[in-house]
């Protein structure tokens, strides 16, 4: 029952708790404010004993309401720092003050920037290709190759009124063709 550090592991003191055990439960909550006081102090150099105080109040309340929601599959101390940031970050807001924390302390919990689908281009082009001469050269040109209205409308020889109802039909003809295929 100890971690890395020698003391006891918060995870298997929650885990009892979480059975209803009030004596791992106590011991939890006094082995972990110390922690999660350090954690805000040093967080928040320069505010003031009370201020921090409230902060750690607040993240032990959380982590009192929000236990159930705690994976205990995972370690149960990057759980509760994280919610000791964010009560950090909340306190700060409501004092009108900028925060700034190392973005390396949240890398595990924000989520990265979506991939592009590898096959999207290559079936925006087919179904692009679909479409009348035109509309297609209209299309590719936008859409496949990222030029600007103006740029195209001068390779197909289009006003830019003309070119904006082009482009309007030609995207009513790729929303037909994607509503057959779906059929």
């Amino acid at each position: 029952m100890s971690d890395a550090g020698g003391s006891e592991d918060w995870s298997d003191l929650m885990r009892a708790a979480n059975t209803g055990d009030r004596a791992a439960y106590h011991r939890l909550l006094t082995l972990m404010t110390p922690v999660l006081r350090g954690i805000v102090r040093a967080r928040a150099a320069g505010m003031d004993v009370d201020w921090c105080e409230d902060v750690v109040q607040e993240t032990l309340l959380a982590i009192h309401l929000k236990r159930a929601t705690w994976d205990e599959a995972l370690p149960l101390r990057p759980w509760a720092y994280a919610i000791a940031r964010h009560k950090l970050v909340d306190a700060f807001r409501r004092r009108g003050r900028a925060v700034h924390l190392p973005v390396e302390d949240f890398a595990e919990t924000l989520e990265s920037a979506p991939e592009p689908d590898p096959t999207e281009r290559r079936d925006a082009a087919v179904l692009i290709g679909r479409l009348p001469e035109r509309d297609a050269a209209l299309m590719r040109c936008l859409a496949l190759e990222g030029r600007d209205s103006e740029e195209c409308g001068g390779r197909l020889g289009l006003k830019p009124g003309a070119l904006r109802v082009a482009l309007h039909r030609a995207l009513q003809r790729l929303a037909r063709l994607r509503l057959e295929d779906e059929r």
